[in-house]
C-alpha cells in the first residue's frame, strides 16, 4: 500500500510538474498573437453553447411536431413547429459559419505562434557561447525543442480551445440530462474513462521513446545528410560510401519504425476495447430510455432529446479527456522548449563593465592561462605566457594541434579560460562587455562561411551596423583583391554568390576567401584576426596581399596564423608555438639565426619548395623567447 501511495504521489508531481508549463504557454501564445487570441475564445464560448441550444430546439420540434400531426396539420399546430425547425436551421447555420471563423484564426494564430517561437530558438540560439556546440546534450535539446516547437504550442492551442469549448458544452447537456435522472452524468462520465486512460498512458510512453531515440533520430538526420548534401558528394561517390550510408540509415529507420509501429498496435487494441466498453453502457443506458417511452413516461421529443444529449454529451466528454490528455503530453514537449530557451550562457559580462579603448596602445597579455575545451580530456594551454604588442602585425606559426586557433577564440572570448586571465592594455577581457569586444575585433576565419547573397551584401555584412556604402564596400573589396573578382561576375557587386538559388555564380576556394577578406577589411576594427589569410593563394599573390594588409592596419594591431612562412617572414614579430607554449619569438631573421624549431622549419618548406638539398645552419643560439627579445 505504502508503494502504492509513493508512486501515486510521484505521478501526481509529475503531472503538476507538466502542468506547470501552461501559463508560460499561454504567455507565449498571447505574445505571439494577442488580438486573435481574444476573438479566438470569445467565438469558442459561443461554438461552447450552441450544440446545447441546438439540441434542445430538436426535442422542442418533434413534441410541435407529434402535436401537429396529432392536429391534422392544423395551422395553429404547425406554425410553431414552422418557427423552431427555421430556428433550428439558424442555429446549425451558425455553428458551420462560427466554425469557419475558428479555423481561420486558429490557422492565423499558428503561423503567428510558429513564427514567434522559432524567433525565440533563433535567439537564443545565437546568444549561447560556442561552448554549448561542444556538447552532445545541447545538440540533443536543440533537436527535441526544433523538432516539435512549431506543432505543439499550436497543439496545446488547440487541445486549450477545445476543452473550453468541451466544458461549456458538457455542462449544458449535463444539466439535460439531470432532467431524466441525477446519475446519468456519472454514466456519461465512466464511459469516457477507458478511453481517457488510453490515450494518456500511450501518450505518456510515446513520450518516453521520443526522447530515448532523440540520438538514434540525429543520427538518422546525420545520414539522411552525407547523401544529400552537396558537401559529401564528392567523397562519397569517390570512396564508395553511398551503399553504406544508405546501410545504416534504412537499418536504424526499420529499427525505429518497427518500434513506433508496435506501440501504435498495442494503442489501436486498447483504444477498440475502450469503445466496445463504452458502446455497452450506451446501449443499456438507450435501452432503459426507451422503455420508459414504450411506458408512457417519456414524449418522442424526450427520447430523440435524450438520445443526442447522451450520444453528443458521450463524444464531448471523450473528446474533453483527450483534451486533457494532449494538454499534458503537449506539456511533456513543452518541457524541452522551455528548457532550452532557458538555457544560460556561461560568459557573463560584468555588473561594470570597462570601456573598450579606441585605439590598442599596449597589447594584449595572456597571464598563467590553462584552457581546455569542454569536452578535451587535457588542457590546450597550460600555464600559458603570451604577450603581443599593439600596432603591429604579429604572425603566429606552429604545427597543427599547438594552440594557435585556441588563442584566437580566447581573445574573442567565445570562452573562458580555467584559470589565468587574458587582458587587453591591462583590462581583463572579462570585465569588456563582450558585445563591445566583438565590435572592436574583425576576424578572417580559416574556413570563412559562403553566404547566399550578392557580391556586395556578402561584403556589406562585416559591418552591418555601420550601413556600408558602395563606396565603402568596393575600398574594401580593392584591398582585399576581390574587386576584379567581383566586376568579372555577371552582374558585379549585384551578383548573388552560391548555387543555392536561381541565377547564382558559385566562387572557388581562393575567391570566396579574398570575399571574407573584404569583409573583415570593412570593419574598421582595432584588432584583426586572420586565420590561414593565404591558404588559398600561390606565392605570386602573397607579396602583393600582403603589402595591401600593412596599409590597410596602419596604426592598428593584426595577428595571423599562417603554415606558411614566405608570409611570415613579412611580420613584424613571430611567435612560434609547440604543444600549447611559445618556444621562439622574433623576427624573421633573429629566428633563423637560432636554428631552433622556425629554422628548420623554414629550411624544410624551402626545400620542399625549390627542391634544394639540405645544408647545414647556423648553430644553435639562445632561445629568443627565454632571452626576452621583442
Amino acid at each position: 500500500m505504502g508503494a502504492d501511495s509513493q508512486i501515486s504521489s510521484s505521478q501526481l508531481h509529475r503531472v503538476l510538474a507538466q502542468l506547470s508549463w501552461g501559463p508560460k504557454t499561454l504567455h507565449l501564445i498571447w505574445a505571439a498573437a494577442p488580438r486573435y487570441t481574444v476573438a479566438w475564445i470569445a467565438l469558442l464560448i459561443v461554438q461552447g453553447l450552441l450544440p446545447v441550444g441546438s439540441v434542445y430546439l430538436t426535442k422542442l420540434l418533434i413534441d410541435s411536431l407529434s402535436a401537429a400531426i396529432n392536429a391534422r396539420g392544423a395551422w395553429e399546430y404547425a406554425r410553431p413547429a414552422l418557427v423552431l425547425l427555421l430556428l433550428l436551421a439558424g442555429v446549425t447555420l451558425l455553428i458551420e459559419l462560427m466554425q469557419s471563423g475558428i479555423d481561420w484564426i486558429r490557422a492565423a494564430q499558428a503561423e503567428f505562434i510558429q513564427d514567434h517561437i522559432k524567433g525565440l530558438i533563433h535567439k537564443k540560439s545565437s546568444e549561447l557561447d560556442l561552448s554549448f556546440y561542444e556538447s552532445a546534450e545541447y545538440h540533443d535539446h536543440l533537436h527535441q525543442a526544433q523538432s516539435e516547437a512549431g506543432s505543439r504550442p499550436v497543439a496545446l492551442l488547440e487541445n486549450g480551445g477545445s476543452l473550453l469549448q468541451n466544458c461549456i458544452t458538457l455542462l449544458g447537456m449535463a444539466a439535460v440530462l439531470m432532467s431524466y435522472s441525477r446519475w446519468l452524468p456519472l454514466v456519461l462520465f465512466l464511459t469516457t474513462v477507458p478511453a481517457f486512460y488510453v490515450v494518456f498512458r500511450f501518450d505518456r510512453l510515446y513520450h518516453r521513446w521520443w526522447r530515448r531515440t532523440t540520438a538514434d533520430r540525429r543520427w538518422a538526420q546525420y545520414y539522411d545528410a552525407m547523401l544529400t548534401r552537396k558537401e559529401a558528394a564528392a567523397e562519397v561517390r569517390l570512396f564508395g560510401l553511398g551503399d553504406h550510408f544508405r546501410s545504416n540509415y534504412q537499418l536504424l529507420r526499420k529499427r525505429l519504425r518497427g518500434e513506433r509501429l508496435t506501440q501504435m498496435r498495442k494503442q489501436s487494441l486498447a483504444k477498440l476495447a475502450a469503445s466496445c466498453a463504452a458502446l455497452l453502457v450506451s446501449g443499456m443506458t438507450m435501452a432503459w430510455m426507451a422503455w420508459r417511452a414504450l411506458h408512457g413516461t417519456a414524449t418522442l421529443g424526450d427520447l430523440a432529446l435524450f438520445y443526442q444529449a447522451f450520444n453528443r454529451g458521450q463524444g464531448v466528454m471523450q473528446s474533453l479527456l483527450g483534451n486533457i490528455g494532449q494538454i499534458l503530453t503537449s506539456s511533456l514537449y513543452l518541457g524541452n522548449l522551455f528548457s532550452f530557451l532557458g538555457l544560460e550562457s556561461r560568459l557573463s559580462d560584468s555588473p561594470e563593465p570597462a570601456a573598450v579603448l579606441s585605439q590598442l596602445k599596449t597589447g594584449i597579455e595572456f597571464n598563467q592561462v590553462t584552457f581546455h575545451y569542454p569536452n578535451g580530456a587535457t588542457p590546450v594551454l597550460e600555464k600559458f605566457d603570451l604577450f603581443v604588442p599593439a600596432g603591429r602585425i604579429t604572425a603566429i606559426v606552429g604545427p597543427n594541434g599547438a594552440g594557435k586557433t585556441t588563442l584566437f577564440n580566447l581573445m574573442c572570448r567565445f570562452y573562458d579560460p580555467q584559470s589565468g586571465q587574458i587582458t587587453l592594455d591591462g583590462t581583463d577581457l572579462r570585465k569588456v562587455s563582450v558585445k563591445e569586444l566583438w565590435r572592436n575585433i574583425s576576424v578572417l576565419f580559416q574556413f570563412p562561411l559562403p553566404y547566399h547573397a550578392t557580391a556586395g551584401q556578402a561584403i556589406a555584412l562585416g559591418d552591418l551596423e555601420a550601413m556600408p556604402g558602395q563606396t565603402e564596400i568596393e575600398a574594401a573589396a580593392r584591398s582585399a583583391g576581390a574587386h576584379q573578382i567581383i566586376t568579372r561576375l555577371p552582374k558585379g557587386y549585384d551578383t548573388l554568390l552560391g548555387n543555392w538559388f536561381a541565377d547564382g555564380a558559385e566562387l572557388s576556394g581562393g575567391e570566396q576567401q579574398r570575399i571574407a577578406m573584404a569583409r573583415a577589411y570593412l570593419r574598421q576594427a582595432q584588432l584583426v584576426l586572420l586565420d590561414e589569410p593565404t591558404s588559398f593563394m600561390d606565392s605570386w599573390a602573397e607579396a602583393e596581399w600582403f603589402e595591401r594588409l600593412r596599409a590597410l592596419v596602419r596604426d592598428r594591431t593584426a595577428i595571423m596564423i599562417t603554415h606558411r612562412f614566405t608570409i611570415a617572414m613579412r611580420a613584424d614579430l613571430i611567435l612560434v608555438l609547440n604543444e600549447g607554449q611559445v618556444v621562439e619569438r622574433g623576427t624573421h631573421e633573429e629566428l633563423l639565426a637560432c636554428n631552433g624549431l622556425y629554422a628548420r622549419s623554414w629550411s624544410a618548406q624551402m626545400r620542399a619548395s625549390f627542391q634544394e638539398p639540405e645544408t647545414a645552419g647556423p648553430a644553435p643560439c639562445e632561445n629568443l623567447a627565454l632571452r626576452g627579445v621583442l
